[in-house]
């Protein structure tokens, strides 16, 4: 057996404080600002036995809503003024920055964070960076999934007769809680079945290089693993959104989405605080303790190899159902200082850690 170790699988990060060797793929991840850390800055370290902080879920909804919702009112005012909607490629360019722009926000605001409340496991290992070979990778991988995604919504939903006001407001809350949940249960299947086979295997190991991830590194993957979660996954929910009855027009997938990719993010991010993905059902998932946490995900990446366990990613409901859950380390009851409240904020875009 060949053991010498492949080039391309080194997770070693220097480019940061050696700008020689930058190309295009560099300036473009230190012009949108989206560093997982800010290199001049420490990060707090802590035991597995210090207090972990709360964040509220209701902020987490706030977070996420405003920023879904303001392209609607941009959208649905563009409309007021002109009396004109806009047509599938218009619709399609102005929802994909939208997308785009608030993947950065949140990526900022989370590392603001991490400088306060540092990351799980934090004792024994930092944060994984930007791999030296593989900056080119994650940034095409960013750009293609807030891209593709953004098109493929468009493609399937986008009808030019309805606009942001013709939004299913009662239909909704309830897309929003089971979107999530059906979404997983696809996910959960097509991740374990990645973890268990030997032949897609081969296109999973590569996002499990990362031993203790950052969000960039949330779509760090082969070209097939990026194929599906971009756009085979959410399209199969979709579709059984719609076998059951749910109108899923456009603008309230698009919400979906925003919740999808809030919880995407911040589960790679590793930070330290106690923070289930927000859920209009998450009062019925955690009466049954089926509410994901930020470390579940954390320890997928830090335990997981071709064997893992915590194949969810937006709910711990199929893992619990299937009998892959795996006790938590850091996020124990008795562990949990919910008189310590995390703010996530909504406008600043923080440059100081206090």
């Amino acid at each position: 057996m060949n053991t010498t170790p492949n080039p391309k699988d080194s997770m070693k990060s220097t480019w940061r404080t050696d700008r020689s060797q930058w190309n295009i793929y560099h300036w473009i991840l230190e012009t949108l600002n989206v560093h997982p850390s800010y290199i001049d800055r420490e990060t707090p370290v802590h035991s597995k036995k210090d207090s972990v902080p709360y964040l509220p879920e209701w902020q987490m909804h706030r977070w996420i809503l405003f920023h879904a919702l303001l392209p609607l009112a941009i959208h649905q005012a563009l409309v007021s003024l002109t009396g004109r909607n806009m047509g599938p490629i218009g619709a399609f360019f102005f929802y994909s920055i939208a997308f785009k722009a608030i993947a950065i926000h949140q990526i900022q605001s989370m590392r603001y964070l991490d400088h306060i409340y540092g990351f799980f496991d934090g004792d024994k290992h930092g944060r994984n960076e930007v791999p030296d070979v593989s900056v080119g990778k994650v940034v095409r991988s960013l750009l293609s999934t807030s891209t593709f995604r953004s098109m493929m919504v468009i493609i399937f939903s986008y009808r030019k007769s309805q606009t942001p006001m013709s939004t299913n407001w009662y239909w909704l809350p309830i897309e929003i809680g089971l979107y999530s949940i059906i979404l997983d249960f696809w996910f959960y299947w097509y991740h374990r079945i990645m973890h268990q086979s030997d032949t897609l295997w081969q296109w999973h190991r590569t996002h499990h290089l990362t031993k203790h991830p950052n969000p960039l590194l949330t779509l760090f993957a082969d070209g097939e693993q990026e194929f599906f979660d971009m756009l085979g996954i959410p399209f199969i929910s979709w579709c059984t959104m719609k076998l059951i009855g749910s109108p899923m027009g456009f603008y309230e997938w698009w919400i979906c989405s925003q919740y999808v990719v809030f919880t995407e993010l911040a589960g790679h991010s590793g930070l330290r605080i106690l923070a289930s993905p927000p859920s209009t059902l998450s009062w019925l998932l955690t009466m049954f303790d089926c509410n994901l946490v930020v470390e579940d995900h954390d320890l997928h990446h830090r335990y997981g190899w071709k064997q893992s366990s915590n194949y969810g990613k937006q709910t711990r409901l199929w893992d619990k159902v299937f009998g892959t859950c795996r006790e938590r380390v850091e996020c124990t009851p008795e562990n949990i200082d919910y008189s310590k409240k995390v703010e996530m904020s909504l406008f600043s875009f923080p440059t100081k850690v206090p």
